[in-house]
């Protein structure tokens, strides 16, 4: 039966997720305890269980610790919250939940698009606030044979430009490689900033991309440009971007991400010209279920020794 197997849960990521594993496994909730009855717990787990199960984008280091561990079970798609050094060294395997969030997170960067462009946050707020009896509302811009310039062409980042071209947008990219699609390709940052309405990041996080979108970029997407995020906050240096939106140099930003979450920079929430959005890329009641059902078919598989269903590949 599967509640003999332990199940190290790492961190509170989806609570009904969280429930059904509670159910299935003798599960232990790693967060709710003090660093003294952790390594205890490790102790006592040693070689009885194999099994973690963790937010993607953060854990915690305790569970390196547990040496009989085989598999870390991702919620989420980004996996810059697990030690890969470690991982890879060791032989443990990791899985995440691909797919089944790619259009959740596509529908919210249309959304972000389309905010910002037409400045419906401050809209809205502008008829709440009575404006409307005293003066007429500023002129937005729009969307149809603008460029869209997406950083990370990978499912999602797909998924955001078939969107795109149905409001008539113009396509354009950079990836670590050219993709067979008929969108232009830019083999940096740097132009495809210079050649974005729209720049949208969609890379991943990690070392390599910390703080790679800065003012340089900023200022290339320029006063009339817009930045969105819905990838990585770590790839953005926020005090770069709160400094470009204050000045000038950018016009725009839409944020579902950001550098130390849940803390925003507090320059940004000054801003006007900014649309803050509490990471819900992928927060519909649909999606959430969907990645927890792949959490557990992989914890699942790993238990009845058969292939796991989304293994995270080097």
């Amino acid at each position: 039966m599967l509640k003999r197997h332990h199940l190290l849960i790492a961190n509170k990521f989806h609570e009904d997720t969280i429930e059904q594993l509670d159910q299935q496994y003798q599960t232990h909730h790693l967060w709710k305890l003090t660093n003294i009855e952790k390594k205890l717990l490790i102790k006592r787990l040693e070689g009885q269980c194999r099994l973690v199960a963790t937010a993607s984008w953060d854990t915690d280091p305790f569970i390196y610790t547990l040496r009989s561990l085989e598999l870390i079970a991702c919620f989420g798609v980004g996996i810059d919250g697990i030690d890969l050094v470690t991982v890879r060294s060791r032989g443990i395997r990791v899985t995440n939940t691909p797919d089944v969030l790619t259009d959740a997170v596509a529908d919210l960067a249309m959304g972000l698009l389309i905010s910002t462009s037409r400045n419906l946050v401050n809209a809205d707020k502008f008829v709440k606030m009575g404006s409307w009896q005293k003066s007429s509302f500023p002129f937005g811009s729009g969307l149809a044979g603008k460029t869209l310039g997406i950083a990370g062409l990978g499912r999602i980042g797909k998924a955001i430009a078939r969107r795109a071209e149905a409001f008539k947008l113009n396509i354009e990219y950079h990836n670590r490689s050219k993709v067979n699609l008929p969108y232009t390709y830019h083999p940096s940052l740097e132009a495809l900033a210079t050649a974005s309405d729209f720049f949208l990041c969609m890379l991943p996080g990690g070392d390599v991309t910390r703080g790679l979108i800065s003012k340089n970029i900023f200022k290339k997407i320029g006063p009339l440009g817009t930045f969105i995020n819905v990838g990585r906050g770590s790839c953005v240096d926020e005090e770069a971007l709160a400094e470009a939106l204050a000045n000038g140099d950018l016009g725009s930003a839409g944020l579902d991400v950001y550098e130390r979450e849940p803390e925003v920079n507090q320059k940004l929430t000054t801003l006007s010209n900014v649309v803050l959005l509490p990471h819900i890329g992928s927060a519909t009641v649909e999606t959430r279920k969907a990645m927890g059902q792949l959490v557990i078919e992989n914890l699942n598989a790993a238990i009845c020794k058969t292939k796991l269903i989304t293994e995270v590949k080097d």
